[in-house]
């Protein structure tokens, strides 16, 4: 979505799942909530960002149709976008390249997951 004089549309999401090596895990968050994340956000087009960590949930109840499979990541972050994703994600990519934006030796490469998503349908809250 594109700025409109002074005043932006989010509505775009990056969302990115993603796990620290073995045992790297206050190391890990240093990392991510003091150096990437505002390095992100200096990226144009990324207007806010919010980290999650995994909480659990015990699914209770044999009448479910099937169970969930376990989840695969221990770490969320969603980054709200002002543009298009194609847009941001080129700038991710420029950035990566000249170092602006670094990775640490604590992510595990081989679990990160990651993809834009754009609003389908409207949003909508509880009575």
């Amino acid at each position: 979505m594109a700025r409109k004089k002074g005043t932006f549309v989010t509505g775009n999401r990056f969302v990115v799942l993603s796990n620290p090596i073995e045992g790297e895990d206050d190391k890990f968050n240093k990392w991510y909530d003091e150096v990437h994340v505002p390095e992100v956000l200096e990226v144009p087009g990324v207007v806010a960002a919010q980290r999650y960590a995994l909480a659990g949930l015990d699914v209770l109840g044999e009448d479910l149709p099937t169970q969930p499979p376990p989840p695969t990541h221990r770490y969320l972050v969603i980054y709200e976008l002002d543009r298009e994703p194609q847009a941001v994600m080129a700038q991710f990519v420029e950035r990566m390249s000249s170092g602006e934006l670094s990775l640490s030796e604590t992510l595990d490469l081989s679990t990160v997951s990651f993809n834009c998503w754009t609003p389908h349908g409207n949003r909508r809250l509880a009575d």
